[in-house]
């Protein structure tokens, strides 16, 4: 319950501060709704805040407990007045003073025996004074607390991030003076390495020694870091409770939220609390003032953390790797590192920095490497250690620690942990360069973890992954990835969904680029699995659980986008309730349906085998039945595995993730145009401004890549460019580039040249009045008199496609390269039994049928075929109104009438083609496309008053009204018109700016009626004490001062001052009888001053902010005015593409047509294209070459890379400045050696011992310096 509080809370805070930060930004657009949600999200902050406290208390207390001395074991150094734990004699309680029996016969106290547990009172979170503002957590525990609900408590309720390092610091306790390499190596080596890796690092926490020494460290790095860095460093301190100095400010039996903590000294060393560490484990074993007692607890905690797994909720394909550093150190240091040995956790000792560290590197690396058992004495066959090692260790010991007392059991420690050795790594820091540091940690882990790996995995595994945990595709790609490893499939496999999941770009590449396949990788049941990771917090997961709770028929909690704010304590209840269920299928895929269903067919229904059906509940029946059953679906290869990954990385609004899926993926231009529809419809449901920003972002990136892919391809090759747009993809739903552009609002797309494709095959400069003049001389088409395009590559193009399609290895599932724009229009295709469309390309036509077909089906001619016979249409129509209107039947119908109404017949028969038969969409999907036009709704309207008005018409009784709606119809009929004007490129952005300024004047009206009403009302109640005529008061409520506005102000009906010429009576029988009532004088002059007030605020403060929006409306569309038309003009195109070039009445032919090849020949109309993948991929790579190039030679990648220069520079520089030291050590010992050697001889020759066979070499009279060797 507590961890459902905790995500509640979460959220609410990001609620809260995104939603002050957008009022903050933009108060001018604030709305009531935006400060109603943002108050109960704070009400619900503060009520999650009290249910937290309420129950953080109990659960804590009942979970976590504190260790108290309840039998007084007296100290012999102090005469009674103090216990063995610590404490004097009256800090025990009358239990523990009183048991003289357990006193008199113990020795030594034990915290096990002579402590009891009691809930603990010292927990929540502590402020630091003089210090920052942030607080840091803390728990008073036992010794003997589970590591698995210190685990729990820490990445739960304390919320930090699961680490993928945990570096246990231990040594250089007290005040313990740090040398300053050691610093450079914590500062620049340790808390740098775990900054890029995420980790954790434990240390005391206090602030002295080591500790301190870490705290800054972790301060500096914190503070230079970016606030949007992934990984953070999590510095954990972990203390003996009776030596934290000042803890009894920490103690609070109900929590402290937070507790206030002072520091006495902050610039010296002392046993106080360092405030730059996150959170505090204090760890009480009963004792006072006695170092420690947090050992065991702290070897427990690093073996749980060692079994679990890293990533998001445990994805990782590695446990989280534990290292401990050993930092000088004493005798309590080994016996710590004797416990962690045995759990097999590895340690990195470094060397020179004193203490117990400086004798474990004498001891592994100058004792001998000789075997080191021998049998047991007792003959039982086990290994027991060699004397000579023994001898050795003590040797050792005496040295490294001569005032040690008891050296046996020192020897027998470092006897065991020198068998453990190879878990052991030294690190001379003084001598190699900390930069590196992130290299030493990656490969003591790898040392240590080749001991548990088996004979049949690679021996380079380990090391991947923790490569891959880290997230340092650097190291991997310079030790892993180099050539010299040749990675198999299996062994990426498990890694890519780690990389896949926690959202770590650059693996997936370069897995990808070193022998992992993605179509053997990606099948239905891992495509399955990678939804099923998808963060809780996340608009994704929302979505997945409404799907799933469609499936089930369960009522899981979770609530709509669109429904009204629910109180925070009805929504917490609701989580209480029920816990969501992560059963993800292919199914709540459906989501894309609510992006994406207007546009294409549904995604993976194929798959599961519910394509074919039509109804919800039938369909959900099906899926139910085969998610019980085998669910076989789960092993095949997914068909398209990079779109399908595309399409999981944008719905999460992975950016990087989701840009090199496009580059792989197919079809750039299409997939890119998906990308920004689908983040588009995501940013309208998602609530949290900062990411509704960053997908509106991200979709406008995607937007520019298509724009750009296509005009790289617009420009190679004009013809296949047209073909490209209008190619139906088998990946999208079967949906065109202009279908997903329309549905993606992709104005910037729409707006270049190359989309534009309103002159069909003819050239773009051709003059209008030659169209016009060729409608009424049709021969002129075969002159010059109108050019058209030329295809120079036709007859190469057809010769090579045909010798392909001779190939019997050629590919034919794209069909044919399309030549014409009436082929492109008209092309079809028949399907054969391998369930691919095979082309079928038109035969060669006769020059006088192509050029005919060329100038009547291109879009142009037929919206000017249109525009001149709708004009004839308003013209009969008017006719008919105005002329030729007869009575009602028996009479008769004019001749006018019958053709008016057949007209209006084809036009219905066009808006049905539109709706119904605009491709493979369902019933439901194409309805939603033809509505959302404001235009068809249009044209819904006027045929609707049409129909009505004609059947009024009919009869007598009603023939008034429908020669009325008949009337209003031709309104709207005329008001059609406006929609040509869009081919205007002055006209049409004036469309749209008219559109926004109706937008702009509901919201005037709004305010406007709010005053119409206050003045009317109280204007006409001052007026006339009594009028029972609703007519009148309608009128002179509401009209008459709308008609101020406008400057009709009847002064003398206002003012009773004023002669008024009607007559009026107080007589109420008259008055209830209808007559005219008296002005009433007595609050004339209220009504004189409410006046002037109404026509202040109305004629001047209104209407001039009602010109001020208009203003603002015209500017924001006038500044983009070319996009606005090009995107409007789009439309015209991509309505009269798809459009009959013959206009109504005759589009009836055309429709006859249509009828008989789709439903007696059974021809599917389906626009395809050949090879337009190969070329399309080529232009891609192209476009992405020449950025490449262009970024590469940016001035800020050229800072970069003479940076990364700059510090291999200084690295060299480091390496030979370290070598130039050791040669001069090794000259020095060179001349050492030679003057001893030179000593011996000389003895030699003066004992006279022996007589030698050869006179002694001579010596050199002086050594080469290291300059001179040099």
């Amino acid at each position: 319950m507590t961890a459902v509080i905790e995500k509640e809370r979460k959220n609410k805070v990001k609620g809260v501060i995104r939603a002050a930060v957008s009022i903050v930004k933009s108060p001018e657009t604030t709305t009531l709704n935006q400060l109603q949600v943002l108050c109960l999200d704070l009400f619900a902050l503060l009520y999650c805040d009290l249910l937290l406290r309420s129950t953080s208390v109990t659960w804590i207390a009942r979970t976590y407990k504190k260790r108290v001395c309840t039998t007084f074991v007296e100290d012999s150094f102090s005469n009674g007045a103090l216990c063995q734990c610590g404490r004097a004699r009256d800090a025990h309680s009358s239990v523990a003073l009183g048991d003289y029996f357990s006193t008199a016969i113990v020795n030594r106290w034990d915290s096990a025996q002579h402590s009891s547990e009691y809930p603990t009172d010292a927990f929540g979170e502590v402020q630091f004074a003089e210090a920052s503002k942030r607080h840091s957590h803390f728990l008073r525990l036992s010794r003997d607390t589970e590591p698995s609900q210190v685990y729990y408590l820490m990445t739960t309720h304390w919320r930090l991030p699961i680490p993928n390092l945990v570096v246990s610091v231990v040594g250089g306790e007290r005040r313990m003076k740090v040398k300053s390499w050691v610093r450079e190596v914590l500062r620049q080596g340790l808390v740098k390495a775990a900054q890029r890796a995420g980790a954790w690092i434990f240390t005391t926490g206090l602030a002295e020694g080591v500790g301190r020494c870490v705290g800054e460290a972790v301060r500096d790095h914190a503070t230079a870091a970016s606030s949007d860095s992934l990984n953070k460093v999590v510095a954990v301190g972990i203390a003996p409770w009776g030596i934290v100095h000042n803890k009894e400010q920490l103690v609070n039996p109900k929590g402290s939220y937070p507790a206030k903590y002072y520091i006495q000294d902050p610039f010296r060393d002392s046993c106080c609390l360092d405030n730059k560490y996150q959170s505090f484990l204090l760890v009480d074993d009963g004792r006072e003032g006695c170092r420690g007692g947090e050992m065991a607890f702290r070897t427990k905690l690093e073996d749980y953390i060692s079994h679990q797994r890293t990533g998001i909720s445990g994805s990782g394909t590695i446990d989280i790797p534990v290292l401990c550093m050993l930092i000088s150190g004493d005798i309590s240091s080994l016996e710590q590192m004797d416990l962690s040995l045995k759990n097999s956790v590895p340690w990195l000792v470094l060397a020179g920095s004193g203490g117990l560290a400086d004798f474990l590197t004498d001891l592994l690396e100058n004792v001998s490497t000789a075997p080191v058992f021998q049998p047991t004495a007792e003959g039982d066959g086990e290994p027991g250690p060699s004397v000579d090692l023994k001898e050795k260790i003590a040797e050792r010991v005496k040295k490294h620690f001569p005032a040690e007392s008891e050296s046996d059991k020192l020897v027998e420690r470092a006897l065991r942990i020198y068998q453990c050795r190879d878990l052991i790594s030294i690190y001379h820091g003084e001598q190699e360069s900390p930069t590196d540091f992130d290299t030493v940690l990656l490969k003591a882990l790898v040392g240590a973890s080749k001991q548990r790996v088996t004979a049949e995995a690679s021996p380079y595994n380990e090391e991947l992954k923790l490569a891959v945990a880290w997230n340092r595709v650097d190291i991997a790609k310079s030790e892993l990835f180099n050539g010299d490893i040749q990675w198999k499939y299996e062994d990426l496999e498990e890694s890519m969904s780690d990389v896949l999941i926690n959202n770590k770009p650059q693996f997936v590449q370069l897995f990808t680029e070193n022998g992992l396949n993605i179509t053997k990788y990606l099948t239905y049941g891992r495509l399955e699995q990678l939804y099923r990771s998808v963060p809780d917090s996340t608009l994704l997961y929302q979505l997945l659980q409404r799907r799933l709770v469609v499936r089930l028929g369960t009522a899981t909690t979770v609530p709509a986008a669109s429904s009204e704010p629910k109180s925070p304590v009805e929504t917490l209840e609701e989580n209480f309730q029920s816990e969501p269920t992560t059963d993800i299928t292919l199914f709540e895929a459906r989501v894309l349906d609510l992006l994406l269903g207007d546009t294409c067919q549904p995604f993976y229904f194929d798959v599961l085998g519910i394509s074919d059906i039509s109804f919800k509940r039938k369909a959900i029946k099906h899926v139910c039945r085969l998610l019980r059953e085998n669910r076989s679906y789960q092993e095949k290869r997914c068909l398209y595995p990079w779109a399908s990954l595309f399409i999981w990385a944008v719905l999460q609004n992975r950016t990087e993730m989701a840009t090199f899926f496009w580059e792989m993926a197919g079809e750039s231009v299409l997939t890119a145009l998906s990308g920004c529809k689908m983040l588009r419809e995501l940013s309208k449901l998602e609530s949290e401004t900062e990411i509704k920003l960053s997908m509106k972002d991200l979709a406008q990136t995607f937007e520019n890549l298509a724009h750009d892919i296509f005009s790289s391809c617009y420009h190679s090759d004009e013809s296949r460019s047209f073909d490209l747009l209008i190619r139906k993809s088998p990946v999208w739903g079967s949906t065109t580039c202009l279908q997903m552009g329309m549905g993606a609002d992709a104005r910037l797309f729409f707006s270049q040249d190359g989309v534009q494709i309103w002159w069909g095959d003819m050239q773009r400069d051709t003059a209008v009045w030659k169209l016009l003049l060729t409608f009424f001389c049709p021969l002129l088409c075969y002159t010059n008199f109108i050019s058209f395009r030329e295809n120079d590559n036709q007859q190469e193009e057809e010769g090579r496609s045909s010798d392909e399609d001779l190939s019997p290895d050629a590919d034919n599932h794209y069909g044919t390269t399309i030549f014409s724009f009436s082929d492109i229009k008209h092309m079809i295709c028949f399907f054969v039994d391998t369930g691919f469309p095979e082309p079928f390309r038109p035969p060669r036509r006769p020059f006088i049928v192509s050029r005919w077909r060329q100038f009547w089906f291109a879009p142009v001619t037929a919206f000017l075929g249109n525009v001149l016979m709708y004009f004839l249409f308003l013209v009969l129509y008017t006719y008919v109104l105005l002329l030729d209107f007869k009575d009602p039947p028996p009479v008769g119908l004019a001749g006018s009438e019958y053709v008016l109404y057949f007209w209006v017949f084809t036009m219905v028969c066009e808006e049905i083609r539109e709706a119904f038969f605009s491709g493979m969409m369902t019933l439901r999907q194409m309805l939603r496309v033809y509505i959302q036009d404001v235009w068809n709704k249009l044209d819904l309207l006027a045929i609707t008053l049409f129909i009505a008005g004609l059947i009024c018409r009919m009869f007598e009784w009603s023939y008034e009204y429908g020669r009325e709606l008949l009337c209003v119809d031709f309104m709207v009929f005329t008001l059609r018109l406006i929609h040509i004007f869009a081919i205007h490129k002055e006209l049409g952005p004036k469309i749209i700016i008219v559109g926004k300024m109706v937008k702009d004047i509901f919201f005037f009206l709004f305010f406007l009626a709010v005053w119409i009403m206050a003045y009317g009302v109280a204007n006409q109640a001052l007026l006339y004490r009594h009028d029972p005529n609703f007519d009148r008061i309608f009128r002179r409520v509401f009209y008459r001062p709308y008609l101020h506005i406008y400057g009709q102000i009847p002064v003398e009906e206002v003012d009773v001052k004023q002669v008024w010429d009607v007559e009026c009576t107080e007589n109420l029988t008259l008055v209830e009888e209808g007559a005219e009532q008296c002005r009433n004088p007595s609050g004339n002059w209220l009504v004189v001053i409410l006046l002037m007030v109404y026509l202040l605020v109305t004629n001047i403060l209104l209407i001039n902010l009602l010109i001020a929006m208009f203003s603002n409306t015209f500017t924001e569309v006038q500044a983009n005015s070319e996009s606005y038309w090009k995107f409007q003009r789009y439309n015209l195109i991509v309505q009269y593409h798809s459009r009959p070039s013959l206009a109504p009445p005759f589009i009836i032919l055309s429709h006859i047509n249509l009828f008989i090849r789709r439903k007696i020949r059974k021809v599917p109309s389906v626009k395809d294209a050949n090879r337009l993948m190969t070329w399309e991929t080529i232009q891609k790579e192209d476009f992405l070459t020449a950025q490449n190039k262009i970024q590469k030679s940016s001035d800020s990648e050229r800072l970069k890379r003479m940076s990364v220069k700059m510090d291999s520079i200084a690295k060299h520089m480091t390496e030979n400045r370290d070598l130039d030291q050791r040669l001069r050590a090794l000259e020095n010992e060179m001349e050492n050696c030679s003057n001893a050697l030179r000593w011996i001889v000389d003895t030699l020759a003066q004992g006279g011992a022996f007589k030698p066979p050869r006179p002694p070499p001579t010596f050199r009279d002086a050594v080469p310096s290291s300059s001179s060797s040099s």
